[in-house]
């Protein structure tokens, strides 16, 4: 796979600074440090701010997901990698004057591990600073065993509906809350295709056989349920959704908002045919669908695969899933 690219060192600053230049109406790189982007009109103070630290390589989430209703900032770490414990710490800084600062952290070993220590580092300096753990993938953990699991496509109901509740200046006791209901209200699973190349070492992220796909696969690969043959889209979404619906109880009568994200190279028919199946599975079961976004936010390169994400909502939740917002890549 070719990749257009000038040094491989450069990367990251150099897709940060494109993205800043093609959207300098919503958003800046903070005086700070240049991993740090936030928005170009900053939240009123009476408001808690949202941030995330992760990895890059995921695009466009979390740097496309910076603005009103949204995020207030993303602290970006290098192709794979968490952002140090420093830096991030570094990006909570810039909302010291906010009522509040929530640190979104994803539940991977490294996302966990520098987060932890931004927030203390935070705390010594008497900022009000407080972690939302967030997991949802069912592969990672048996069930019961919930906090264990990683963090996939299905935390992005976290990043809507709390940046909208922030957003309508909802204070951070209230925000935690809501967000560890809306974690434990989301399953998701995911399907592995095709692995994408490395930008960094030229090679394949995973690999498998030609009729073979991988079910539960991580964001990098990592391990999940195993392998299978390719089959229909309607029998893997059938599969995928049996799955999440012996994991967490969903009703006939209940009312899900589903998401349906690409991993990188998987097209937009392929997408919307996957969408239709489920949707159809969903309403023979009775179950209720509401405004579901479909298309490829969370991506892992150039890698072919997809998951379905699931929130079992309440009426809060669904009002605040459609709340306006102003992102540069995220379109309900």
């Amino acid at each position: 796979m070719k990749k257009i690219i000038n040094k491989k060192e450069d990367l990251v600053d150099e897709m940060i600074s494109g993205y800043v230049k093609s959207h300098c109406d919503r958003v800046k790189i903070s005086k700070s440090s240049n991993r740090i982007i936030v928005r170009n009109e900053k939240k009123d103070n009476s408001k808690v701010a949202l941030l995330i630290g992760n990895g890059s390589g995921h695009e466009p989430i979390a740097i496309g997901w910076i603005g009103k209703g949204l995020l207030d900032a993303n602290v970006v770490g290098d192709i794979f990698s968490a952002p140090s414990g420093d830096l991030i710490f570094e990006g909570i800084k810039e909302f010291k004057k906010n009522s509040s600062i929530i640190l979104l952290i994803s539940h991977h070993a490294g996302d966990l591990m520098n987060g932890e220590m931004a927030i203390e580092l935070a705390q010594e300096e008497k900022l009000d600073a407080i972690p939302l753990i967030m997991y949802d993938d069912i592969a990672s953990a048996p069930k019961g065993n919930e906090s264990e699991r990683r963090g996939a496509a299905g935390t992005t109901f976290i990043y809507k509906i709390l940046g909208a509740a922030s957003e309508n200046g909802i204070q951070k006791e209230e925000l935690i809350s809501l967000g560890k209901t809306v974690r434990d209200a989301t399953r998701t699973l995911s399907v592995g295709i095709e692995g994408g190349i490395s930008p960094i070492n030229g090679k394949p992220i995973f690999t498998l056989e030609k009729d073979e796909i991988f079910i539960g696969m991580g964001v990098h690969g990592e391990s999940g349920y195993g392998r299978q043959k390719l089959t229909s889209s309607f029998k893997i979404v059938e599969f995928i959704t049996d799955r999440i619906l012996e994991d967490y109880e969903i009703n006939s009568g209940d009312i899900v908002i589903p998401f349906v994200n690409g991993s990188g190279k998987t097209t937009l028919m392929e997408l919307l045919i996957i969408f239709n199946d489920l949707e159809n599975y969903l309403s023979n079961k009775g179950i209720k669908v509401f405004k579901p976004l479909v298309n490829e936010y969370i991506t892992t390169q150039d890698t072919a695969g997809f998951s379905i994400s699931l929130l079992k909502s309440n009426e809060e939740m669904r009002k605040l899933w459609c709340y306006p917002v102003s992102a540069p890549y995220f379109h309900l």
